[in-house]
């Protein structure tokens, strides 16, 4: 199965595609976003493994934010822990989840994975990739399903929160404020 889509920026002049692939070892995701970050063209391309439960392998992120290049490699080890670039980050050791700032993409990753019921909610602890950083910190996040294909997210101690549409595979049809789906195909 292979699930493709563009958004568009709402907050800032862009786009991203991606698309979501089943592969014989766990789900894939990978996609191209072209945006504008304080007048400065970004290109930034990414992909990221999972095993069969969703929670993420590693992820590779490359392009540039204006004139400087981004070549950046995560990696959640067998015991936990978490790599950037091979630099162990022992502050988001146990997080099942990367989060790339940049991307509504990975919002999939814990709602596929939590599977949770109409009115169920789980706490996670993803590794999130900042923007315009490229720095691997820890983030609480909260996931509430409030519907069908409604999800509300939160994050920083509830100061952040959206309230997510998705599809039936669990990307993103709109993050208020921030992205909004414009195509969705599948082959």
């Amino acid at each position: 199965m292979i699930h493709t889509v563009v958004w568009r920026r709402l907050d800032a002049p862009g786009h991203e595609w991606s698309q979501l692939r089943m592969a014989p070892s766990g789900p894939e995701l990978s996609g191209t976003a072209v945006f504008v970050h304080k007048h400065e063209p970004c290109r930034l391309s990414y992909t990221v493994h999972c095993d069969e439960e969703w929670a993420t392998r590693w992820a590779h992120v490359s392009g540039s934010v204006g004139e400087v290049m981004v070549d950046v490699r995560v990696e959640r080890l067998h015991d936990g822990s978490w790599s950037i670039n091979d630099e162990i980050v022992p502050a988001v050791a146990g997080a099942l989840d990367v989060d790339l700032a940049f991307s509504p993409s990975t919002n999939t990753l814990p709602i596929r994975r939590l599977g949770l019921a109409i009115g169920e909610s789980s706490e996670v602890r993803a590794a999130w990739l900042t923007f315009p950083e490229f720095v691997l910190e820890p983030l609480v996040q909260r996931y509430t399903r409030i519907g069908p294909l409604a999800w509300r997210y939160e994050s920083r101690d509830g100061a952040f929160v959206r309230e997510l549409t998705v599809d039936d595979r669990g990307l993103v049809v709109e993050y208020p404020g921030i992205w909004e789906r414009e195509d969705a195909t599948s082959p």
